[in-house]
């Protein structure tokens, strides 16, 4: 019996210290996870739980040539709340939640005052520490609702928490979109100058310390350790937004009116190779015209007439022919090899000098004094195409530029017919703007420039970078005396040639038209389908402006380019000519001294503007928005109401203006015209209700 005794005591006692050496390891194991690891699975947890979120730099503008604004950030904001928050107890919560709510509701008026107290009495019994409250704030809407009750207790104790983006906003919407490019969250963005110059425009991203709340939930902590982004750099474009205007209303009409599939106009400075204007407008789905794709840019296709020039001036440049040669068109068709070559005036123009062939933009004329020039020797005109660069890109920084092609006698597609056939503009391929860049380089005396976008980079409204023009080749000629020869061919198709109609009494203009088959891919060419092209400069007597207008599948029954690109580019030059070029005597001897003056705006704007302009103002002014009424001596300033729940009176101000102070008040606002206010659909004074819009009528 002892003896059974004793083993079972062994068996317990070993039980025991069996159980006191686990108790033990455990405790030795967890002092050294403590002591000895502790840093390590701590600073664990806190990766798990604790991390640094990238805070967004405003990108920076997209400036028109004169500073208007054709890409902006517009900082938003996106309301939560901590309803959770431990820094008052609930007792206040529920002291201040009905007139928290009814601020809310009053302000933003998007619920009313007992669905954002439910919102915000359930949120607290959640104990939700980031309750959304709204999105897309302003910062005008951010700074009163920062008054708001709760939230007035400051960042941390009053649990607001208001979270920046960045929204893009393009204030002229479509004009010049697809040069401008966009910049979209979350997608590569390689379009126009937004993708071109994104590195620039982006800034450098800055770090806010976050927890995690909840599944998948980060709350901003304190900014201590916060780094601030630096905001991006601007741009200045080249572009003139009135002339831009002009040329896109012009192109449109002219599609609408011969139902033509796409277009593109483009305006570019002689000397600079500023790009002043560039549309491009192509059929949607709907129908419907829309800049949908950079054909300025990116459709390299065969050019047809315009091509021409470059043919004469190769034969010219290399002494191979005059313009004082003759040419007999035969009728209007000429054989070569197996292909019949065709003037569109039926008949053919009889003999005529190789100046008239141009004109009148002869296809068997230029075809076959070409022909006779290069017949033994097709690789010569090749390469002196080539050394115009007609072969090259333009290096381009907007991305997506369609590459020319221009194939030698090597190609595996070389045929007997292609030197006539190339010399007319087919079985070759260029883009409208590098047709653009070598006109603009006849008209800039052989320097060929490349087309520039950008002239300067800004900082803080300081310039930092500025561009000047770049020069692709110094002369794209040996003889001057070429020059001077094709300068008055192409003043003679505006003279007696296919585009007399765009010949007037005020400035001389000088081009080419073009009418060029569009090839159906392997089916070939048919008689339904054409480009219609003018490229040319004005003044002709001292060039100034290059332009090229391209219109494709014109379906009214005319496609000559005279007639169809042609008025585009009347309309865009005449309006250049008006506002840059027309020699208006400006007489300042007749202005009085006093004079009748209405202006509304911002009083310290105001008031600094009658100071540079010597005109009076009275003292004492702290309204911040004002209206001015001088007339003689009797002057009056009269302070604009900006209540946040009426309508301010936006008459007489700008149209940046009067969308600020009407956006600040919640008004969605639509522009209509230019100049300063004239009307308002929503009265001064008018209660302003949810969804408020209102149209300004600008004149």
């Amino acid at each position: 019996m002892d003896n059974n005794k004793r083993e079972i005591l062994k068996k317990v006692y070993l039980v025991y210290f069996v159980m006191v050496a686990v108790g033990l390891a455990i405790i030795g194991k967890a002092a050294y996870i403590q002591f000895v690891e502790g840093d390590k699975w701590r600073e664990k947890a806190e990766k798990e739980t604790i991390r640094y979120d990238k805070i967004e730099a405003n990108r920076g503008n997209i400036l028109a040539s004169d500073g208007s604004l054709l890409a902006a950030s517009v900082p938003v904001f996106e309301l939560r709340i901590d309803a959770g928050n431990t820094h008052y107890n609930d007792e206040f919560f529920f002291e201040n939640v009905d007139s928290l709510a009814w601020h809310l509701s009053n302000h933003f008026r998007d619920r009313s005052k007992q669905e954002y107290k439910q919102l915000l009495v359930k949120g607290r019994k959640n104990n939700n520490r980031y309750l959304l409250l709204k999105r897309n704030v302003t910062y005008d809407d951010l700074k009163k609702v920062r008054k708001f009750p709760v939230f007035r207790l400051g960042k941390y104790r009053g649990g607001l928490i208001a979270e920046a983006k960045n929204k893009r906003e393009l204030p002229f919407r479509w004009l010049a979109f697809r040069t401008i490019g966009w910049d979209k969250e979350g997608e590569k963005n390689d379009i126009g100058l937004e993708g071109a110059y994104s590195n620039i425009l982006e800034g450098e991203k800055g770090q806010r310390l976050v927890q995690l709340i909840g599944k998948g939930v980060w709350r901003p902590l304190n900014d201590e350790n916060e780094i601030e982004p630096r905001d991006g750099h601007d741009i200045v474009t080249t572009i003139d937004i009135n002339i831009q205007d002009v040329a896109e209303d012009a192109l449109m009409r002219q599609l609408i009116a011969n139902e033509a599939d796409h277009g593109s106009v483009v305006l570019m400075e002689v000397a600079t190779g500023n790009i002043l204007a560039i549309a491009n407008l192509g059929k949607n789905s709907k129908g419907e015209y829309e800049e949908k794709y950079n054909y300025a840019i990116g459709e390299s296709s065969e050019p047809g007439s315009t091509f021409k020039l470059a043919s004469l001036i190769a034969a010219l440049d290399e002494g191979l022919l005059s313009l004082n040669d003759t040419v007999d068109t035969e009728g209007g068709t000429v054989r070569f090899a197996n292909r019949i070559m065709r003037d569109s005036h039926h008949g053919g123009y009889g003999r005529i000098s190789v100046r008239r062939a141009f004109e009148l933009s002869s296809n068997v004329g230029i075809s076959k004094v070409i022909h006779k020039a290069y017949k033994d020797k097709p690789q010569q005109f090749i390469d002196k195409l080539y050394s115009m660069r007609l072969n090259l890109p333009l290096g381009l920084e907007i991305a997506g530029e369609g590459k020319p092609s221009i194939k030698s006698t090597e190609h595996r597609y070389w045929s007997k017919v292609s030197l006539p056939w190339m010399s007319i503009g087919y079985e070759v391929a260029i883009t409208p703007l590098q047709t653009l860049a070598f006109y603009n380089a006849i008209a800039n005396n052989g320097v060929m420039v490349k087309p520039r976008f950008v002239k300067e980079i800004r900082l803080a409204g300081e310039t930092i970078q500025t561009f000047g023009p770049e020069v692709l080749s110094p002369s794209i000629v040996k003889n001057p005396e070429t020059i001077a020869l094709a300068k008055s061919m192409m003043e003679g198709v505006v003279e007696t040639g296919t585009a007399t109609h765009l010949k007037n009494p005020i400035y001389k203009i000088a081009g080419k038209t073009g009418t060029a088959q569009i090839a159906q891919n392997n089916a070939g060419y048919n008689k339904s389908n054409y480009k219609a092209s003018f490229v040319g400069y004005f003044p002709a007597d001292a060039p100034r402006y290059s332009m090229i207008v391209v219109i494709n599948n014109p379906q009214k029954g005319i496609y000559y380019g005279g007639s169809i690109a042609g008025p585009v580019f009347r309309e865009v030059a005449d309006k250049v000519y008006a506002t840059r070029l027309d020699p208006v005597i400006k007489r300042t001897d007749s202005i009085p001294a006093t004079f009748p003056l209405l202006a509304s705006g911002k009083g310290n704007e105001l008031e600094m503007l009658m100071k540079e302009m010597n005109i009076a103002f009275p003292a004492g002014n702290q309204s911040e928005w004002i209206t001015y009424s001088g007339q003689d001596s009797a002057h009056k300033v009269i302070s604009i109401e900006s209540a946040s729940d009426k309508t301010p009176d936006v008459s007489g101000m700008g149209a940046r203006d009067a969308v600020f102070l009407l956006e600040s008040a919640g008004i969605k606002v639509k522009i209509s015209g230019k100049g300063k206010v004239k009307r308002q659909s929503l009265p001064p004074g008018s209660r302003i209700t949810a969804g408020s819009q209102c149209v300004i009528e600008l004149g």
